[in-house]
């Protein structure tokens, strides 16, 4: 009997859910909408503790099997879900996060006159992201990995009404299918060489064929890695991510914090046998994770929307989980994942408490002096700045500290040349950054007296949107001591062994505790607040006074605030080209000449149906019904199935198919 035979059951709860509100949604309300969905995310997380438990007494984990043997054409793979380690922490981050955000977005939604759909889409979310976990093979990765984008396009523009979330909506999945495209090149890659997109046929196979650094496997990395460049939002495939907050704030918790973002750090770590055997790769991963952390936090310091400020914080911390993957530190990236999961997820929902409780109000400047109005919104958001900051015991502090330490080691290891000093720089730099922007946002949010009626109104949100802050901020604060190094002085000896790096497994790589980078890092954490508190804490800032960072910063400030002109530069250099060659296209070829010769058509045949019409006139008896006149009533019938509505068409082509394979059937038994 297979011990993980349960563990199906982690997708078959939320598909119940969203599947029960789909056929009954309508007739539930609001209250057995949240309990249905919000049951099934809870009972996911319950498989997953489950599936903890069972592994820690069968550490090697095992599969199970969905399909002996899916066949298309020559192609021909097993279906099967893989357990180990690495999957069943996603597993618990997944539904553990993914379930306290359920629950807030019930207060959230509450009066929305589409609240079954979006619990159907967040339940089919949490679906997609863990058919992704679970995989046992590129192919069910792929089609978890498209399921997540599709998911991602129908929450962000779940307020569709508003053309600036349609906009973003489609943004998001525009750039993820140019990242989608070299990942599938790569999986199509994967296949040609080894034969297979099984994970464990393909690593045992990299390991025997191939040395470090083969080309086919420095290609086959790098098509994999600018697909997580999209989907993790780095450089240059980034600029979706900031857009998403347009949607709920559930949604944008669930994207930042525990599903689609995630995807491409997970990956990296999963094919950790190709990356090994693949150093460019790794460095150029390093590199572009580094580069991406300070560059999204320069970013975050100059913004005034609240969720904008946490995009963008996003954007950066996935570099830093990046980075750990380029160095070959797995653990530090998980870790950070994890731990990010955590406060990343407080914070959004914290700024969505904020936004729920000041009339939708998200912009810093119309805000001020929460801290009185919001008692309890305003401790859990110090908690998730703290963790988000580093400052010590928080659990930010040691998973980024793990990164920070792998970095440096990197450096000491190779020498003064070594790329690894420039990424441990970068995201020292970053991590100064960080602490300014989370304490400029919290000086702003919550400090002073209030600059507009709407911040002055406050007032502080229900059970339903206090409760799933409380626990992740509980996780925030303590979630870090899974990883806390053996040799860390007092708490080392009383924790006992790391147990995220013997459960995740030594082969995915341990940071070196450095005291001294840590420190440095502690250093700079402290700084930024500092720096926040001068600026923003000392002299809160007035209703109608300017941002002190504009006359410290100058033009530079001007820079950041409009993110580089990253948009304007790819409308400029894409989105425009590629908009007057579409638009010459559709003018000249499709219009002038493929309408034209149609339309060409249709008059010839309209000139000869009149031309037989004035024939039957002088030939054929007036009361006789000719042959033109039967077929003149049979193309008026006949072309009213052309409605022009696509649904119509694809229902049309499936009742053809349909017809056409019982037909076959018939035929061929």
């Amino acid at each position: 009997m297979n011990p993980f035979g349960f563990v199906p059951l982690i997708l078959a709860f939320p598909i119940l859910g969203l599947l029960t509100n789909l056929v009954f949604g309508r007739k539930l309300g609001e209250k057995w909408i949240g309990i249905f969905a919000c049951g099934a995310a809870a009972l996911s997380f319950g498989v997953a503790v489950g599936t903890l438990a069972t592994l820690l007494n069968i550490p090697e984990g095992g599969e199970v099997m969905l399909w002996e043997r899916l066949r298309i054409g020559v192609f021909e793979i097993p279906i099967a879900l893989k357990v180990d380690a690495l999957a069943t922490t996603m597993m618990l981050v997944v539904t553990g996060v993914g379930t306290l955000i359920h629950i807030y977005a019930v207060g959230y939604m509450h009066g929305d006159p589409r609240f079954a759909r979006f619990f159907i889409y967040l339940n089919l979310f949490l679906v997609a992201m863990l058919v992704l976990v679970l995989a046992d093979n590129y192919l069910l990765l792929f089609v978890g990995w498209e399921l997540v984008g599709l998911c991602s396009y129908l929450l962000i523009g779940f307020w569709f009404e508003d053309l600036k979330n349609a906009d973003a909506a489609c943004k998001a999945f525009i750039v993820n299918r140019v990242g989608d495209f070299a990942f599938i090149l790569g999986v199509i890659l994967i296949f040609v060489t080894f034969g297979s997109l099984r994970y464990d046929e393909v690593f045992s196979q990299a390991g025997e064929l191939f040395r470090a650094g083969a080309p086919v496997v420095t290609l086959v990395t790098l098509l994999l890695f600018i697909g997580a460049t999209g989907k993790s939002a780095q450089i240059p495939l980034f600029v979706w991510l900031p857009d998403a907050m347009a949607g709920p704030t559930p949604v944008s918790a669930l994207i930042h914090a525990a599903t689609m973002v995630t995807a491409g750090v997970y990956m990296i770590a999963r094919s950790e046998a190709l990356y090994n055997l693949a150093p460019f790769t790794q460095s150029l991963v390093a590199a572009i994770g580094a580069v991406t952390a300070l560059f999204a936090a320069t970013i975050a310091v100059a913004q005034w929307d609240m969720k904008k400020v946490m995009a963008y914080s996003t954007i950066s911390q996935l570099g830093y989980m990046i980075a750990a993957a380029g160095l070959g530190g797995y653990v530090a990236g998980i870790f950070h994942l994890i731990t990010h999961a955590f406060f990343k997820a407080l914070l959004f929902l914290s700024a969505g408490s904020v936004m729920h409780g000041c009339g939708n109000e998200g912009d810093m400047r119309n805000l001020g002096g929460l801290r009185r109005a919001m008692p309890t919104t305003f401790k859990v958001f110090v908690i998730g700045g703290f963790g988000l900051a580093g400052v010590p015991i928080f659990a930010g502090f040691w998973s980024k500290d793990a990164i920070l330490g792998g970095a440096f080691e990197a450096f000491r290891e190779t020498g003064t040349a070594s790329w690894g000093l420039y990424v441990w720089l970068l995201l020292s730099a970053s991590a100064l950054l960080t602490a300014l922007y989370v304490g400029r946002q919290m000086f702003l949010t919550f400090g002073g007296a209030p600059r507009t009626p709407a911040a002055e109104h406050a007032r502080e949100t229900g059970w339903a949107i206090g409760l799933p802050l409380l626990v992740l901020a509980g996780f925030a604060a303590l979630a870090g001591f899974v990883g806390v190094p053996e040799e860390f002085p007092l708490l080392g000896p009383l924790l006992g062994d790391n147990w995220l790096l013997r459960f995740v497994g030594e082969q995915y790589g341990e940071a070196p505790l450095n005291f001294g980078v840590m420190g440095f890092s502690v250093a700079l954490a402290l700084a930024g607040w500092g720096l926040a508190w001068l600026l923003y804490g000392r002299r809160p800032l007035a209703a109608g006074q300017p941002d002190p960072l504009v006359a410290a910063l100058g033009p530079i400030h001007t820079l950041l605030k409009n993110k580089y002109y990253g948009d304007e530069l790819y409308a400029k250099v894409i989105v425009r080209p590629v908009v007057a060659t579409a638009t010459w296209v559709y003018t000249a070829l499709d219009r002038a000449a493929i309408d034209g010769l149609l339309h060409g058509i249709g008059r010839t045949a309209l000139r000869l149906a009149e031309a037989t019409r004035a024939f039957d006139r002088i030939v054929v008896n007036g009361g006789v019904d000719s042959m033109t006149e039967r077929m003149k009533r049979f193309s008026r019938e006949f072309r009213m199935i052309q409605t022009g509505r696509l649904q119509d068409y694809l229902i049309l082509m499936l009742a053809s198919a349909a017809v056409f394979g019982i037909v076959l059937y018939l035929f061929t038994r």
